[in-house]
Parts: C-alpha cells; structure tokens; sequence
C-alpha cells in the first residue's frame, strides 16, 4: 500500500506538470499528496490527529497515540516520511 500512494504520488505529480492547470494549482495538487501519504502512514499506525485538516480528512477512531515520536513506524516508513517533508519544504508547501 505505501508503495502505491508512492507511485500515485509521482503519477499525480507528472499528470498535472503536463496539464493545462497553473503551475500553483499543479503545485498544491502535489503538496495535498503528499501531504496525505505522509499521514496516512500515522493514521494505519493509530496516531491522534491534532490538527483540524488532518482530523476532517482521517478522522481519529481508533487512534492510540497522541505523541508523533510514539507511533510505531518501521525505519523504512520513518525515512519516507523525512523524504516526503524534505519533498513538502522544497515545494514550500504548507500543513
């Protein structure tokens, strides 16, 4: 499943680059992936969504954890995450 948001994320990415949309709506298409990839991998592992986007978007049924740093993540899914916020600073992307 992560692999799949990873290979629809640069699906999404080089669709819209080609696409007759702005380059800033391009541009926040990408970061609402993103940003959804990277939660989603909090949300599987029952973290406790603070944030009012993030609550609306996956809801908190469930959840566990109210500590980012406490949500059992693999060092695999660790260093996506950082690579996907390395990604969100480049675009300048907001939360």
């Amino acid at each position: 499943m992560r692999l799949l948001f990873t290979v629809m994320t640069i699906l999404l990415a080089a669709a819209t680059l080609v696409s007759t949309r702005s380059s800033s709506q391009a541009q926040a298409s990408i970061c609402q992936s993103l940003w959804e990839e990277r939660n989603s991998y909090y949300k599987e592992a029952g973290y406790c969504f603070h944030t009012a986007r993030a609550i609306r978007h996956f809801g908190n049924a469930g959840c566990q954890f109210d500590d980012e740093a406490a949500v059992p993540l693999s060092r695999a899914t660790r260093n996506r995450i950082a690579e996907i916020k390395r990604q969100e600073r480049r675009l300048g992307c907001s939360d």
